[in-house]
């Protein structure tokens, strides 16, 4: 067993989670695993192993069968306290309450620390924020964190305080709940004012740090509308997402001709786009979101200010092409 398997002894007090109407009888295990997805299956097991998961006061077995109705109570399969350490770095908080707190990432930042990050990601700062108070479950080096932002996409992200929470919320993102919208300045025109893309969505096959629309790929949609024209150089574009594929509206959107701006992973951009009118970063932010509260169950909505990078690129454009506002562009939903 590893540390991040681990149980202590502390844990919280147990959560009850009833298997939904709908799933096939299976292992406990594999019922676990596939409803709190980040949680892995070992993890699961250890607390089912220990007998910390109980079906009407009895331990459960890991093999044993469980159907749709069946009601457990469990104590989390949670890792020892974080090693991150906490750093006093100023946030944007949106919401904040004894369960979760929603911030306005900057650009720039790393969501929680990994290979070759520093000491400045946004676990490091939620910790001061909140005096170490996140969610344990998320792991060591992930304490809260139920869904990221890439390190230049800036915007709306919700992190959990409790335990509680974040299974709620882990759940609630795994199923595609939350209604997540977001805007970016893209390099081109389109020939329709709004559309949806379903291109699968797969790694790409010569470059595993990439990905790529492939016909092997797992489904993902993209709803995609025209707020604003910069002449027929540019465009400020709303995107909606479905699915939650790694890098999905910048592999959707270069796919449909239309690369984000800044984006020199996927994109290749004229050499108009250099000078005052270069992107500082790939210009991709997540403005608004529609969530339930994991705990009360009262519908929550919040927005994020466009960054000043953002809002200064944006200027430049339309000093440059001219600006055509685009009124009857709808997002389908």
């Amino acid at each position: 067993m590893n540390d991040e398997d681990s149980i202590p002894d502390d844990a919280d007090a147990p959560v009850v989670f009833t298997v939904p109407e709908g799933t096939e009888p299976d292992r406990a295990d594999k019922i676990l695993a596939a409803n709190f997805p980040e949680l892995s299956r070992s993890r699961w097991q250890t607390a089912l192993d220990e007998g910390r998961v109980t079906l009407a006061g009895a331990p459960v077995d890991k093999k044993r069968t469980l159907r749709p109705g069946d009601t457990l109570e469990f104590l989390l399969p949670r890792p020892p306290p974080t090693t991150v350490s906490a750093v006093a770095i100023p946030l944007d908080i949106l919401f904040e309450d004894e369960h979760l707190v929603v911030v306005n990432k900057r650009p720039g930042m790393v969501v929680h620390p990994g290979a070759g990050t520093g000491e400045d990601t946004l676990v490091h700062a939620l910790l001061h924020h909140t005096k170490g108070k996140l969610a344990p479950a998320g792991g060591v080096l992930r304490p809260g964190i139920v869904h990221r932002l890439d390190k230049e996409t800036s915007g709306i992200v919700v992190c959990a305080k409790t335990d509680e929470a974040y299974l709620a919320l882990i759940r609630a993102f795994a199923e595609r709940e939350p209604d997540k919208r977001y805007v970016a300045l893209c390099a081109g025109l389109p020939g329709l004012l709004s559309g949806i893309c379903r291109e699968p969505i797969d790694r790409h096959p010569n470059n595993r740090v990439k990905m790529a629309v492939r016909d092997t790929g797992k489904p993902a949609r993209t709803d995609w509308a025209v707020d604003e024209r910069f002449g027929n150089k540019a465009v400020l574009m709303r995107c909606k997402i479905h699915t939650g594929r790694t890098h999905q509206i910048r592999v959707h959107l270069t796919h449909l001709g239309m690369p984000i701006l800044g984006d020199h992973t996927y994109g290749k951009f004229p050499d108009l786009f250099c000078g005052e009118l270069a992107a500082p970063r790939v210009m991709l932010h997540a403005a608004s979101l529609k969530i339930t509260h994991p705990v009360t169950g009262a519908p929550m909505e919040f927005e994020a200010p466009l960054p000043d990078d953002f809002l200064a690129l944006l200027g430049r454009l339309r000093t440059a092409f001219g600006s055509s506002p685009v009124r009857k562009a709808h997002l389908q939903v």
